[in-house]
């Protein structure tokens, strides 16, 4: 990639080499990647494929099986809605995260650390670190669970296990991260196949299905916690900062056009993605609701409907598998949660190298987050056992649900903001529905708060100075919550813009006449992939 002589970046200074982590920008260093045709064409939809499908990963991980699980064996369909709207609000929200990094060239995390003073920034990080290794226990609790189907190992060592299994897995991208990536891929959809097949024999009346798909409901305070721990499955903070930072691995031509067809491509893909994802989620619950509902279910599988979790629930597949559902269930259930565990490692360099402009090599970066969520998920097996261990899916899920705001609200912001993202602003469209989708979200969030924090009080057998103080404490931290969110919705971004310069090989398409440099981030494709760089660039 040779610079243009007599024209400089826009947005950016240009020079030598690369001298600054803020950098946006890269020099002519060889490395693989993944190049996009200047020329305009259906094909290059290939070119982009990868983002999407990896991010899609983290809607079929353990955490999704467990809360569909239940959602279907307690209350049948009626909590359909709640996937439906979370996957059209996780098709916009990871479009907008694609959107922010193809256009600024900067991914979430990094916008962050220059927009936020010190403290607040500080703040969003640890929040996001908070939601990785939430989104991380329901990983190590499935991995664990799938040992114990499979080698019917304890499952209090099962999580102890977890500890190493990823980073075995993280060994294996040497071999190339694509192979890792379609093996996984394949083995989640094998028990999604099986899904799909076994509701051939649940056969599930479908006008109950689109009548839970498209009439919300939520009966009682269980519903909504399971409501919000579906939320927090489907649309998980650290996606955000996942997609965002995914795209700038793809080397696009950085003309309007170009940036355009990039936005439409990605959208598309993860259109394509998260559809898979949303039948799969779909499948889960209604074989649960079919099955656990039926008046012919005899007494043992009825005691598991009443408390399933992920360690009871392959007696679903039994019509499809016979005596396998067992280990095929546990198989999938070891590379689902596998899976998403690297795309978490991922989100974490992300966000530490954002929030903070600090790298880790990946097996030090998923053994500390590793630690962190085993410790609770360690304590709670041998506490609370399986049942325990499949409650925390949901509280960890619940966790997700809630911290959303803190990574959704910067994102809008961004992205709709015009010194930041030029002529790709969003539309007045967008952006309603987008404020819309998150308002929502935070409503069912402060609803379900207030109704366990009023619960629990009325419950509680403490004396009325106790209930006095615990309440004062629950509005309180309701009032910081809500104070927090108001903060990122009120704050004024900055002025400063964060594009960066087009090329100038079309001057129909180029800004103001400037040129400048072109994606892909090294930094960003060398997070995924230490193994691509060539020994001189080692050398340098």
């Amino acid at each position: 990639m040779a610079a243009l002589p007599t024209q400089q970046p826009q947005f950016m200074s240009n020079g030598d080499r690369r001298t600054h982590p803020k950098d946006p920008l890269i020099e002519n260093i060889e490395y693989d990647q993944i190049v996009v045709p200047d020329k305009k064409s259906w094909k290059n939809l290939f070119a982009y494929m990868g983002p999407g499908f990896l991010v899609s990963i983290a809607y079929i991980d353990p955490g999704n099986f467990q809360t569909d699980l239940q959602a279907g064996a307690q209350y049948k369909y009626g909590l359909l809605w709640i996937i439906l709207l979370a996957s059209c609000a996780a098709l916009v929200i990871q479009s907008l995260a694609a959107n922010l990094g193809v256009v600024t060239g900067k991914h979430l995390a990094e916008h962050c650390r220059l927009e936020y003073p010190k403290v607040p920034n500080f703040i969003l990080w640890i929040i996001a670190e908070i939601a990785i290794v939430a989104c991380d226990i329901p990983e190590v609790i499935g991995t664990a669970f799938a040992l114990n189907m499979l080698f019917k190992i304890p499952l209090w060592l099962g999580v102890l296990i977890t500890g190493l299994s990823t980073l075995v897995l993280l060994l294996l991208q040497q071999y190339g991260v694509r192979k890792l990536e379609i093996l996984i891929t394949f083995l989640v959809l094998t028990i999604a196949g099986c899904f799909f097949a076994e509701l051939a024999y649940a056969k599930p009346v479908a006008s109950e299905v689109l009548q839970g798909l498209f009439v919300p409901q939520l009966k009682g305070s269980g519903a909504t916690k399971l409501a919000i721990s579906l939320l927090g499955a489907m649309v998980m903070p650290h996606n955000l900062f996942l997609h965002s930072a995914l795209v700038l691995s793809r080397k696009i031509p950085r003309s309007v056009s170009g940036i355009r067809e990039a936005c439409a491509f990605y959208l598309i893909e993860s259109g394509f993605a998260l559809l898979v994802a949303f039948l799969i989620n779909i499948s889960v619950i209604s074989v649960s609701g079919a099955v656990c509902n039926s008046s012919n279910l005899d007494p043992k599988d009825l005691q598991s409907c009443k408390n399933l979790d992920l360690n009871e629930a392959s007696f679903l597949l039994r019509n499809v598998l016979g005596n396998w559902s067992s280990k095929l269930f546990a198989i999938a259930l070891l590379a689902s949660g596998q899976s998403s565990t690297i795309t978490g490692t991922y989100a974490g360099q992300y966000v530490m190298q954002g929030f903070l402009d600090l790298r880790l090599k990946p097996w030090v970066r998923n053994f500390v987050t590793r630690c962190l969520a085993i410790v609770p998920s360690l304590a709670v097996a041998i506490i609370g056992g399986s049942s325990g261990a499949g409650n925390l899916i949901i509280i960890a899920s619940m966790i997700l649900s809630f911290e959303l705001p803190f990574a959704l609200i910067p994102l809008l912001k961004f992205t709709s903001c015009k010194t930041k993202m030029g002529i790709y602003v969003n539309s007045i469209a967008i952006s309603t529905t987008t404020w819309i989708i998150s308002s929502l979200i935070m409503a069912i969030n402060i609803y379900y708060l207030a109704e366990t924090l009023v619960t629990s009080l009325r419950e509680s057998h403490l004396k009325l100075v106790g209930i006095v103080f615990l309440g004062f404490l629950g509005v309180l931290a309701m009032l910081i919550y809500l104070a927090s969110i108001a903060y990122l919705v009120i704050r004024k971004n900055k002025d400063g813009s964060h594009l960066i310069a087009l090329t100038a090989s079309d001057n129909r398409d180029v800004v103001n006449g400037h040129g400048g440099e072109s994606l892909p981030r090294e930094d960003i494709v060398n997070m995924q992939l230490p193994q691509t760089r060539n020994n001189n660039d080692a050398l340098d």
